[in-house]
């Protein structure tokens, strides 16, 4: 809806991971140079962790897109809690190998290797949402990493994970799995200036002219304040943003449109606020006899605001009434 309306020829901020919106932020940069110098090592393991929605996946998209495909065969897993074996079975499903023995696999799992490896081709594995896994599976990759040919590694292994994956690889169990790192990088969020840069990045990605819709600085800083310079939920909350500013008929974002939507997106995934407790008929709400005053003003004041947002809310549902209806020829 918002697209049409402010005549972006693609959603600058979906939530899926896409390369035409990598946006070399100072952290995603380094970030994407630890994979460089990883990958001229052509063996081991490369470690990139991050928060929820820093932007991991969205890097290993990039690298994908540059990489030279007559060069590479690159296979990508996401993992969730499962056995060694069932990883094995997951990774060579990745490369076009199935079957159901193990031992049949991992020979024809070897073949491939050596295949691409004598066709000039180095074979590379994404592990997605690694920190899922358990020592016995990690335990597994390493053991795959174990795989050679004239004293070449036949492959080589991306990991992807959130911060604690680091507690896990600490342990003890995996010294062996530690020694074949070859680099490393956590993958911190933006600052206030990088989020402002973001924004106005991906929107020109978008096909954005410029001015419509316009940003206010203060509704950047406001970006920056909610989202804590974390890609996907700036992406969350700007989505919602020129939703509201699309409804609303307007070409200007300002702060506090940013603040109602904020404030709107967290009452929606049920993190917002209390709000005033409504008392039953005959019933008073009991106030402490000191603060009365201020507490009586603070009610009121969340009541207003209250009423604010339903009213908004309101104004948006007869929108997209009339929106949906002419979209659809329904009449009211």
């Amino acid at each position: 809806m918002f697209q049409e309306y402010y005549k972006l020829e693609l959603p600058p901020f979906q939530l899926t991971p896409d390369h035409r919106f990598f946006f070399g932020s100072s952290v995603h940069s380094r970030a994407i140079a630890h994979l460089v110098y990883g990958l001229s090592q052509e063996e081991g393991f490369i470690i990139i962790t991050g928060e929820v929605g820093a932007g991991k996946t969205t890097l290993v998209e990039r690298l994908a897109s540059e990489i030279d495909q007559a060069s590479y065969v690159l296979a990508r897993i996401v993992t969730t809690q499962v056995s060694g074996n069932d990883l094995f079975r997951l990774i060579a499903a990745a490369f076009g190998i199935d079957g159901s023995d193990k031992a049949a696999l991992l020979r024809d799992f070897e073949a491939m290797l050596r295949n691409h490896r004598a066709c000039g081709r180095r074979t590379l594995l994404v592990v997605d949402e690694v920190q899922n896994l358990d020592i016995p599976a990690l335990e597994e990759l390493r053991m795959l990493s174990n795989i050679t040919d004239g004293g070449h590694a036949l492959l080589q292994t991306i990991l992807l994970g959130q911060p604690q994956f680091r507690r896990t690889l600490a342990s003890p169990d995996l010294d062996q799995l530690r020694q074949r790192v070859l680099a490393s990088y956590h993958l911190g969020p933006l600052n206030e200036e990088e989020t402002r840069a973001y924004i106005e990045y991906r929107l020109k990605a978008a096909g954005w002219s410029g001015s419509n819709p316009s940003f206010e600085a203060g509704a950047f800083a406001a970006v920056y304040r909610h989202t804590g310079g974390v890609p996907r939920r700036i992406n969350r909350l700007c989505s919602r943003v020129l939703l509201y500013g699309a409804l609303e008929e307007t070409s200007q974002i300002s702060e506090p449109m940013v603040e109602t939507t904020a404030r709107e997106l967290n009452d929606d995934l049920g993190a917002g606020t209390p709000v005033a407790v409504t008392p039953e008929p005959g019933q008073s709400l009991a106030l402490p006899a000191q603060p009365q005053v201020s507490m009586v003003f603070d009610l009121l004041q969340r009541v207003q605001a209250l009423e604010q947002v339903v009213a908004r809310r309101e104004r948006v549902f007869e929108r997209l009434l009339d929106l949906l209806g002419s979209d659809v020829g329904l009449k009211r």
